[in-house]
Parts: C-alpha cells; structure tokens; sequence
C-alpha cells in the first residue's frame, strides 16, 4: 500500500511545522475553471513554469448577465482542472496564471489553492523533487482565520441545479459551474443517512466569500436540499490563496446593499401596531 505524506517528503505526523520556521515543500492542490479550450494552455504554462500532475473534469458556467461571471461569460462551457503543484511555487505560479491566462479580468476565469491533509508519497515526492531547492516560508502559511473564501460544493439531482443555483444567486452568490455526476453504491450510506439518493446527480462548485458562505448554503439547502425533491447535498472546502474573483466580491457587495435597501424602505410598526 503507497504511504500518505502531509504533501511533502516528510512522513505524516500530528506535529505540524511552526509558522516561523522554513520547512520542507510539501504538494498543494490548484483549482482552475477557465473557458473549454484553454486547458491545454493552462497545462504548458504550469509545466512551463513549474511542474504539475493535472486531470480536468468538463462542466458549464452559470451566472446573472448583471454581475457577469467569474469563471466566464453567461452559460458556457468550462473545464475544471485539478493540479498537484509544490507549494513553493503557489503564490508564483497564480501570479503567472493570473498574467498570462489574463484572469485579472473579470470573466476570464478563476484559479485556487486548497489545503492538503495528505498526499500519495510516491506523488508529492515526484512533484516537490522539481522543486528539491525550495522551502516554504512558514510565515505564509494561511491560517484559517486568514482565509476569505470558501468552495460550496452542492450534489443535487439532475434537473434541480437551476433550482440550486437560482437560490445561491438570490443570497448573494455571482455564480457557478456545474459538473455532470452519477452515485455509486451508496445503498449503505443511504441506510444510515435515511434518503435515497438519485443515481445521475448534478455537482454545483461555488466559490464564495467566507462572510457570505452560510446564508448561500442555507438559501441552497431550503431550495433544494435534502428535505426536498432535489435531495442536495452540501459540503464546503477552504480555499487559499485565489486569482480571477472580481466578481465575488462584487456579487456580496450587491446583495449587503440590497438588504440594507430593504431594510430601510420597510415601514416601522407603529405603537399600535406593536400592542397587537
């Protein structure tokens, strides 16, 4: 059986390494979903630049005209690229991402780290030996109170992502993309858990501000969550550093000021009304 490692040489252990000090490079995971046609351009600039062990998955964006999108323009089609790269690496490597795939504009795409807990040893030796020089600065390392996004991650049945989606958005997300799924051999878990859960499914990625998190996920599990004919399913991951989110930002700041709107134009009670 492969050893696990902490994405690095290192053997895995509970202690971690102290913020202060140099420690060794470890694997870190790169999340990119740019427009279909660009993954290939996006592999040789990873390849290019540092190194990378790559697998891309096809789904379609989904966004309000308004805002636009920050994985790409309307409904279109996008791949989603999962990377294995050295950690050493990341903060350079989104910085090449974002210049030369042009994400700092609005709509072109979007790229993201997330933690690691462990990696296959005989993988993270392979990617961090390109990499055997470097060492990660361990002032950097993001704690998770530094962080400011998270990915939602929302399973639903096919045919109710609209559903899904349409409740992110009115809580205050810009977008999403959607990736077509199947369950499998989940009678078990369905025992305990209590459901039955469709077999062609529909997988809605979500990258989100951490303030704003909890109200989509709520907005998305009253809509379409497991007490209903959509029977979803949530979990959300830490993301940490990101390129490409203009338009994050922008959608939270937009549903803040319409709340606050709202709020203000709602009549007051009136003592009378309030003795009632």
């Amino acid at each position: 059986m492969a050893k696990l490692t902490l994405g690095g040489k290192i053997p895995v252990s509970s202690r971690l390494p102290s913020r202060q000090t140099a420690r060794h490079n470890r694997a870190k995971l790169l999340v990119s979903i740019v427009n279909r046609g660009e993954d290939e351009r996006l592999c040789e600039l990873l390849n290019d630049f540092s190194v990378a062990l790559t697998f891309s998955v096809q789904g379609m964006g989904t966004a309000r005209s308004t805002v636009l999108n920050y994985l790409g323009i309307g409904t279109s089609e996008k791949s989603v690229m999962l990377s294995l790269i050295p950690e050493s690496d990341e903060e350079a490597v989104l910085d090449e991402i974002s210049n030369k795939m042009s994400l700092y504009l609005v709509g072109r795409g979007i790229s993201f780290t997330v933690p690691l807990s462990a990696v296959s040893e005989i993988i993270a030796n392979g990617i961090t030996s390109a990499a055997a020089a470097k060492t990660v600065d361990g002032r950097k390392i993001m704690k998770d109170n530094e962080r400011k996004y998270d990915l939602i991650v929302a399973i639903v049945a096919e045919g109710y992502v609209d559903d899904a989606m349409e409740a992110a958005r009115n809580a205050g997300a810009a977008g999403g993309t959607i990736i077509r799924a199947r369950s499998l051999a989940n009678a078990k878990a369905e025992q305990f858990i209590g459901i039955s859960i469709q077999e062609e499914s529909e997988v809605l990625l979500i990258l989100a501000q951490r303030e704003g998190k909890l109200a989509i996920m709520e907005a998305v599990s009253k809509s379409a969550g497991l007490k209903t004919e959509a029977g979803g399913m949530l979990f959300s991951l830490p993301v940490d550093r990101t390129v490409g989110v203009g338009a994050i930002g922008a959608a939270y700041a937009q549903k803040k000021a319409e709340d606050a709107a709202a709020a203000k134009t709602e009549p007051e009670s009136s003592d009378e009304d309030k003795a009632q």
